[in-house]
């Protein structure tokens, strides 16, 4: 039975930014096209990311992919000069159906600045019309053309990390996975409330299936749209069923106590240092999916992109 969020100890802000959702009349996504859908979020992200001007450059690019070009952006910040700097891959959240470079600009320049290394956010294809494994394969060509092209683009190829956000979490998971057996060496994960099991069996999913922002009618079209019954089981769409785990780089993960998706990011965290990994996990009590863009509207976003800065800042610097 679903907890209902009046009876639940949530954050301040959190509850704020819910009822202001549930006064604007959401439309649910699987009530509306995937174009409709890719709107809407794309409003919530204006409304809700950080107003704030950082001291970065940022330039589009056009890279090599499996499929033809993809828009990949970079930001760099404006202190670090033109030395070759190290770099973060990141993948967007957004169910593997929504979201894009400019839904999740403000919290990378923000990240970039703090952690003192590049970002290079992809725009990698979307489900339906692309669904799985079609965003696996972008996600890891971008991490095969930092290891062998990254100094073109004025990047360090040998300090690569990589991260993401809800699906993008899921992505970061499965590519450096897939990174580190095709020898390339990353430097650490940024993993925000990660997706990391299609089973969606885990407590979490039945105590925050509603009310909460990220709800199960939208987990089902999201997964729906991006992968097929019989490839739930695949480790490349649900990476804690990865046969190996072991000899990854150093993890941060961070999610919100009342998110649909804490079980699986735990039990993941859990999973990459029972395989002698490092993983530090945050739990931010009170605290709903999706946050780490929303700095314009929740505080918590700040310590979040602090704790992933951290992070690559340290093994960075190693």
């Amino acid at each position: 039975m679903p907890l209902d969020p009046a009876k639940v100890d949530l954050d301040p802000q959190a509850r704020t930014l819910l009822e202001v959702i549930a006064l604007a009349g959401r439309i649910p996504y699987s009530e509306i096209t995937p174009p409709l859908a890719r709107a809407q979020f794309a409003e919530l992200c204006r409304r809700t990311r950080k107003a704030a001007e950082f001291p970065v450059s940022v330039a589009d690019h056009a890279l090599a992919g499996p499929a033809g070009a993809l828009r990949a952006r970079l930001v760099r910040p404006r202190a670090a000069g033109e030395a070759p700097l190290p770099v973060l891959a990141f993948f967007h959240g957004g169910g593997w159906c929504i979201g894009d470079l400019d839904t999740h600009d403000a919290a990378l320049r923000q990240l970039a600045v703090e952690a003192g290394c590049a970002v290079l956010a992809l725009d990698y294809r979307l489900a339906p019309e692309h669904p799985f494994p079609a965003a696996v394969e972008d996600c890891f060509a971008l991490l095969q053309f930092l290891a062998a092209e990254g100094g073109s683009l004025g990047l360090d190829p040998r300090r690569i990390a990589v991260g993401g956000d809800s699906a993008g979490g899921n992505l970061a998971a499965v590519a450096a996975i897939l990174a580190r057996d095709a020898g390339i060496a990353l430097s650490g994960q940024v993993l925000i409330y990660p997706g990391t099991d299609f089973s969606r069996e885990r407590p979490s999913h039945d105590d925050y299936a509603e009310g909460f922002l990220l709800t199960r009618e939208a987990m089902a079209w999201f997964g729906g749209n991006y992968v097929r019954p019989a490839d739930r089981h695949d480790w490349r769409a649900s990476p804690i069923l990865a046969p190996d785990l072991a000899r990854l780089p150093p993890a941060v993960v961070i999610v919100g106590e009342c998110d649909p998706l804490r079980d699986e990011s735990r039990d993941y965290a859990d999973a990459l240092r029972a395989a002698g990994n490092e993983a530090a996990f945050h739990l931010y009590p009170g605290m709903i999916h999706g946050f780490f863009t929303m700095g314009g509207a929740i505080a918590a976003a700040d310590r979040a992109i602090a704790q992933s800065a951290a992070l690559l800042g340290r093994v960075f610097a190693s």
